[in-house]
């Protein structure tokens, strides 16, 4: 593993090809793993109306596919592969192969992939009818008649897609009449739509057929009443389970399998970052995705920066190096900067200041358990030898620090 990258991404979805974008714009050395073909969920959606910039709509592959060509123009290199475990603190990757990566730092974007049911005749006829994808199979479905289940906006915009193709489109709604959960656009659209008709109150039960779907069996959620109803294919909108779990041990996730981040898509291990459907988030859309991806590669550049500057100049000096960690957000640290920076001169060359902007880089303080602004750490040879914490730091304790240090 000579070869180490600036940056791995695991996942090549909205966020990771837009992680992939704006790292190797910064030139660092970017790499991209994915499975399968790049665009995650996205590269599903045929009908794309509300991603900036495409008044008229565009397509998910389209896409895309424009975003995998812009990481690849500015250097990003793409691997097929499958990742299998992830080494967090030595930033290293193994592929089900048996290949090796190792990077400064990680972004994963392993995405969500469809919930299923569980219901008999699901996982049987998936494939015979069953379809979690209206942009993969809608063409299959021409003249047909089929049932899409959900309510949110997956469920009634594919649902409205499909009328392209389908004779009809009945739409399976958990809620009263009326009331579904998707954009009011979506419902208006669906509610004028002559192809598309609703059942309320209801789930689906059990899906039947011979090799193919010929029927589902609908449940009234209020009345426990079960109905069969004909139909040639189940369109299932029910929500995303995250692809998290090859990260089980490796960075925090929630109770559900979504990854834990800051606002700067940071996880819990230093220089492991988290993009687009599988963090915790309140919005899973490409546009927010993309946001993520691009939070995160700069996030990235500013780690690898960071911890380069210090490893080289603190660490890695010779000299007794005195770390002034401080914020300019107000209070003591700027009122006793000044003392501070005139007590450490009086050393002459025997000791290094370095300046530590907790506001801009708490990372470093959080390793060395900093939390009270200032604080002078003393390093020798990479190690702390002492610290002074606020009301400690006067001019003779550091002149006495100095001293020892000599």
């Amino acid at each position: 593993m000579s070869n180490i990258w600036d940056i791995i991404i695991v996942g090549g979805g909205p966020g990771g090809l837009s992680a992939a974008i704006y790292g190797a714009r910064s030139k660092l050395k970017t790499l991209l793993i994915e499975k399968g073909k790049t665009g995650g969920q996205a590269a599903t959606t045929e009908d794309m109306e509300n991603y900036p910039g495409f008044a008229a709509g565009t397509t998910g592959p389209g896409l895309m596919n424009a975003f995998t060509e812009h990481a690849k123009h500015f250097g990003a290199e793409f691997v097929r592969n499958e990742v299998v475990s992830i080494d967090a603190e030595k930033k290293i990757v193994r592929c089900k192969d048996g290949t090796e990566y190792k990077a400064h730092t990680l972004i994963f974007a392993p995405g969500a992939v469809p919930r299923t049911l569980g219901v008999k005749g699901e996982h049987a006829l998936r494939g015979k009818g069953v379809s979690y994808c209206a942009t993969c199979d809608a063409d299959f479905f021409t003249d047909l008649d089929i049932v899409v289940l959900g309510n949110g906006d997956a469920a009634i915009e594919e649902g409205n897609h499909l009328t392209k193709f389908a004779n009809s489109v009945t739409i399976i709604a958990i809620h009263d009449e009326g009331i579904l959960d998707a954009a009011p656009m979506l419902q208006e659209r669906a509610f004028k739509n002559p192809k598309v008709k609703f059942v309320w109150n209801s789930t689906i039960n059990e899906i039947k057929g011979d090799g193919i779907v010929e029927a589902v069996v609908l449940k009234n959620i209020k009345t426990n009443e079960l109905t069969e109803m004909e139909t040639n294919g189940v369109f299932i909108y029910v929500g995303t389970v995250p692809q998290t779990d090859f990260l089980k041990g490796v960075v925090n996730l929630d109770s559900r399998g979504y990854i834990i981040t800051d606002d700067r898509m940071e996880t819990n291990v230093d220089g492991v970052f988290a993009v687009g459907d599988a963090r915790v988030k309140y919005l899973r859309q490409v546009v927010t995705a993309a946001a993520d991806g691009a939070i995160a590669a700069v996030a990235a550049e500013k780690f690898l920066i960071e911890e380069e500057g210090f490893r080289d100049s603190v660490l890695a000096e010779s000299r007794p190096v005195a770390v002034v960690f401080w914020t300019p957000m107000g209070g003591k640290s700027i009122e006793m900067m000044p003392m501070i920076e005139g007590a450490l001169a009086s050393g002459g060359q025997s000791v290094k200041l370095w300046k530590m902007d907790t506001y801009r880089n708490q990372r470093v303080a959080t390793r060395y358990g900093v939390v009270q602004n200032p604080t002078v750490l003393f390093f020798h040879r990479g190690e702390v030898a002492s610290r002074l914490v606020e009301d400690e730091i006067t001019e003779v304790a550091i002149k006495a620090k100095i001293d020892e240090l000599r």
